[in-house]
């Protein structure tokens, strides 16, 4: 847990906070459950009714170090993160409805495309794909999605 969040009694572990009757729950995760390290005061997850939007992840392991030195490899990695976090809220890969993703340098973007679909090879969800100057611990590419269940979330 962010040192911040602990003073202020922030959540530990997979806890999960649930405003009294508002019907949005934020859940963040530790290494432990095989989610990197928070880098920032963010929860990895927010589910608003049948909706959970998933916080942008980087191409980092379990140990906050950034994985691969080109955006194929740190492409699937992120994809790894963005479904531990999904799996840990109740939900998988065919739940993602929308995706949206930053690259620091357009000139990676055909092997951004050839990492990325394989992971939806029966329906690919909608997609936003972002320019940007720079991302998070010197990553070539962060990705965040939007998944959709009928059940609700964990």
């Amino acid at each position: 847990m962010l040192p911040a969040l602990a003073e202020s009694g922030g959540m530990t572990d997979s806890e999960c906070r649930r405003p009294s009757g508002s019907g949005i729950q934020a859940f963040t995760f530790t290494p432990a459950q095989g989610v990197p390290p928070a880098v920032a005061p963010f929860s990895h997850a927010t589910a608003a009714g049948q909706t959970l939007y998933v916080t942008g992840q980087m191409p980092t392991d379990t140990t906050g170090a950034v994985v691969g030195s080109d955006v194929a490899t740190q492409t699937d990695q992120v994809l790894k993160n963005l479904l531990r976090v999904t799996e840990l809220c109740g939900g998988g890969i065919d739940d993602v409805v929308s995706v949206r993703a930053f690259l620091t340098d357009w000139s990676d973007y055909a092997a951004f495309n050839a990492a990325y679909a394989p992971w939806f090879p029966d329906r690919l969800p909608s997609r936003t794909c972002v320019g940007s100057t720079g991302l998070a611990v010197g990553a070539l590419v962060e990705i965040d999605w939007v998944c959709w269940r009928a059940a609700g979330w964990a």
